[in-house]
């Protein structure tokens, strides 16, 4: 079965940096577009970036993370990672990932980044 697992986060402090990472497996990854989201207590989910399926060429960016946030791939370890520079308070949330399976979405169990001083 599709399955996502998420890694990478944790506390930091204003300024600094993470990298996730997102390890997919039941599908064939490299032929598909892969999605970070984020969510805070209370809010909707928010997409903040995507990556399309195998070289990854094209990557589209939410504005809250344009120029500070990096989406890639590497399809021969079945993993996406977000790297994450720059970070503000307001970037603290869970991170997930996602991908689209014939119509039906699946997700992972994501991972919390908290960023404060």
């Amino acid at each position: 079965q599709v399955q996502l697992v998420e890694s990478g986060g944790g506390s930091v402090q204003p300024g600094g940096s993470l990298r996730l990472s997102c390890i997919g497996s039941g599908f064939t990854f490299y032929r598909h577009m892969m999605y970070w989201y984020r969510q805070v207590p209370g809010k909707e989910r928010e997409q903040i970036a995507l990556i399309s399926n195998a070289g990854g060429g094209y990557k589209n960016y939410a504005a809250s993370v344009e120029g500070r946030f990096t989406i890639s791939r590497d399809n021969a370890k079945n993993t996406v990672y977000l790297q994450m520079d720059s970070l503000k308070p307001e970037d603290t949330a869970v991170y997930y990932c996602r991908t689209t399976q014939t119509g039906v979405e699946y997700w992972g169990r994501g991972t919390q980044v908290t960023v404060a001083s």
